[in-house]
């Protein structure tokens, strides 16, 4: 693997954007057309990681980054002792977005628009036999919120790796978004990514880890869910099943892509959204069905109508003004009756309950785990664990 040693073109440094494990990122100009671009600087004695990143790219280069919906790879070089990769400009993290918004949790509409998306880039690699292995809300980017809401792209491949190549016992992902076969030392494919999406997609329902964040142990314990209530339980309890089968314990029953994408959740008889192609600019475009005869396109952003669009725009403000009113009002007032609670717990029971299922017993039964990690594991299931805030101060690399 040799490196050039020169970049084909200038690049003048606007600002840099932030700093990870491995490198820098900086907003660039190239000035040979004035394109606005995202620079990877990778620090010295990464070049392996550099080296991996970069074999990984090309073989995504074979694919549509539009399609696909990851981030459109354009060069590299090697300069000052540096390895530079060059990508598109997008917009923000998926983690810097919820630390922005107060980590308020997202619709389901919205998270429909970003699961299709991901499960689509899912398709695509394991298309080519790639698996990211660091599928976090960091590594998901907003290509730009104001133009193209929710239009999301799948970023750093420097952990991706080969499906044949992915060794038994490797240590990857973020600890709070590991798989159970990556913490349980078992053989590995690209199935671990599934449910590294499927844990994204519960996180932004829920505005928390849905899983603690301190150690292995407490990752293979159930936690328990609470959140707002919701009047389309349809939905949810697809979204529910959908996270389910993404979040099954044994790989061998979790949810491949094409099948995710054939999920009710993604009903293509609800008003269904579709992404402008790549030549177009615009924001993501929704249309009716009309008819049952009409097949629309493949659904890639958020499913709305124009009162959820409403609420949407005004949850935050909404939620600003309750905690005013709720701070002038007399303390007597703010005390909820026996009946209102009694009727909140059971709307968070009944959310618990459907979340609960995707860490059930039988979801396990027929693992192939040797004896004791299947007693350890079991164990683990059946323990109790509290409620993990989501925290948006930091997030371990």
């Amino acid at each position: 693997f040799q490196f050039d040693f020169y970049p084909p073109r200038a690049y003048f440094v606007e600002r840099f954007l932030g700093e990870g494990t491995f490198g820098k990122v900086a907003k660039c100009t190239n000035l040979s057309t004035n394109k606005e671009v995202a620079i990877k600087i990778i620090k010295n004695g990464f070049n392996k990681t550099a080296e991996d990143e970069i074999k990984a790219l090309t073989e995504i280069s074979k694919l549509d980054a539009h399609k696909y919906s990851l981030v459109k790879y354009v060069e590299w070089f090697h300069y000052n002792s540096h390895v530079c990769i060059v990508f598109e400009m997008l917009d923000q993290s998926l983690f810097d977005f919820m630390k922005d918004r107060s980590s308020l949790p997202l619709f389901l509409h919205e998270i429909r628009a970003i699961a299709w998306q991901l499960l689509i880039s899912l398709k695509g690699l394991k298309s080519i036999n790639l698996v990211h292995c660091d599928i976090k809300l960091d590594n998901i980017m907003l290509v730009n919120q104001v133009s193209e809401p929710f239009r999301v792209k799948l970023i750093d491949f420097g952990l991706a790796s080969k499906t044949t190549d992915i060794q038994t016992g490797t240590r990857l992902q973020n600890i709070c978004f590991r798989a159970p076969e990556v913490i349980l030392g078992l053989p590995l494919d690209e199935r671990l990514d599934m449910w590294t999406v499927g844990y994204v997609l519960a996180l932004l329902y829920t505005g928390f880890y849905i899983l603690p964040r301190d150690s292995e142990f407490n990752i293979i314990r159930r936690s328990k869910k609470s959140g707002e209530q919701v009047k389309d339980k349809l939905d949810l309890e697809q979204l529910i099943d959908l996270l389910k089968r993404m979040l099954e314990v044994d790989p061998n029953k979790r949810i491949s892509p094409n099948d995710a994408l054939r999920h009710p959740f993604f009903d293509l008889e609800k008003k269904t959204p579709k992404i402008s192609k790549p030549q177009e600019k615009g924001a993501v475009e929704v249309h009716q069905q009309t008819a049952a005869k009409e097949v629309p396109s493949v659904p890639q952003g958020p499913a709305t109508n124009p009162q959820e669009r409403s609420s949407n725009k005004n949850k935050k403000s909404l939620v600003q003004q309750q905690k005013a009113e709720k701070r002038k009002a007399p303390a007597a007032s703010r005390k909820r009756t026996n009946s209102d609670r009694q009727s909140q717990d059971q709307e968070k029971s009944w959310q618990m309950e459907l979340l609960l299922k995707c860490f059930s017993d039988h979801q396990i039964s027929s693992y192939t785990l040797g004896n004791s990690q299947m007693k350890i594991l079991r164990v683990f299931l059946k323990s109790s664990s509290t409620r993990t805030d989501f925290s948006f101060d930091h997030e371990a690399d």
